[in-house]
């Protein structure tokens, strides 16, 4: 009993093979951090710590940065400034310090809530379609099925650049160009394709019998499919709603070439931090680090349905 306790499983890895595997991921994880961890300690940098070299890991905090992002400023004379009415907050005490004043807020904000209402617009649209199409794929007889799922593949096939200029010239017929309805419908459009396959896998995976079951006891076709099947695949619902947000969130090539202004998403218009008054490295990070917390947070409420998306389907009795 007791050497047929201690045989070692075929199956479960030997203690040594664990804590090598441990060891690895716990490294890869660190040196995947290090690229973060460096953005969000650059933008409390001043500008002179941030292109110091070598680069300094104990430096004096400040929020130079953040109000620099967030404010635009222009130069004045030490003159002018000493007949200006004492600082009444930290970003005007910063720029004072640097001969400058606050003139008024940055672009920043507006960006930051189109990337807001695009990405997460885009996102809804693009799973809302795909979880219907994909439904209709695994539960129905759709002539030329695989082929209609190749086709709809395809269109990720292709660079964004192939189809950039076709799409500018009929944005600009349709008066969709720097709008953010136009986003939006180009960034549902591009993740659908990913929605479908996506989720079609997961719905097949739910058997149909619960859904006979249900229509047995009275319920309609619509109804069982909101009652039985969307609560199944609420795992492959929010692993496909990260996966598109995640392409909205960071698309730069269609919001570089349809947007300006109105509707200009945050990719776009960090690099121009760049060229305001010089390279200001620090402002350029926090608007990063800001860039980031959403999808950040996203990511680690929906992260327990994600872990457990993606391994769907992977065991079958």
């Amino acid at each position: 009993m007791t050497s047929a306790n201690a045989a070692h499983s075929v199956v479960a890895p030997r203690p040594l093979t664990q804590r090598l595997a441990g060891a690895a991921v716990i490294l890869y994880a660190l040196v995947t951090m290090i690229p973060l961890v460096w953005i969000g300690l650059t933008s409390f940098k001043s500008p002179e710590d941030s292109i110091s070299y070598p680069p300094k890991l104990l430096f004096q905090p400040t929020l130079e940065g953040y109000c620099n992002l967030f404010t635009t400023r222009t130069r004045q004379t030490p003159e002018f400034i000493a007949k200006l009415p004492p600082a009444t907050s930290t970003c005007e005490v910063i720029s004072r310090s640097r001969n400058m004043v606050i003139a008024g807020p940055s672009n920043y904000v507006p960006r930051f809530v189109n990337s807001l209402i695009i990405g997460f617009g885009s996102t809804v649209f693009a799973v809302a379609l795909g979880t219907f199409a994909a439904y209709g794929f695994s539960r129905f007889k759709v002539p030329l099925a695989d082929d209609l799922l190749f086709f709809i593949l395809s269109t990720r096939m292709m660079p964004p650049i192939a189809v950039a200029i076709p799409i500018y010239l009929m944005y600009r017929e349709l008066g969709l160009s720097d709008t953010r309805l136009g986003m939006v419908l180009l960034y549902t459009a591009v993740n659908v394709s990913l929605a479908v396959w996506l989720l079609k896998g997961f719905i097949d995976e739910i058997p149909r019998e619960y859904e006979e079951a249900a229509m047995i006891d009275g319920y309609s076709r619509l109804r069982a499919f909101w009652k039985v099947v969307l609560p199944q695949a609420t795992t492959g619902i929010a692993a496909t709603a990260i996966f598109c947000l995640i392409f909205a969130w960071n698309e730069y090539a269609f919001a570089v070439l349809l947007t300006s202004g109105n509707a200009q998403t945050e990719p776009p218009f960090i690099p121009i931090i760049i060229g305001e008054g010089g390279q200001d490295w620090p402002a350029v990070a926090a608007g990063t680090t800001i860039f980031l917390v959403p999808i950040l947070v996203f990511t680690i409420l929906l992260r327990k349905h994600l872990l457990r998306g993606i391994t769907f389907g992977a065991v079958r009795r």
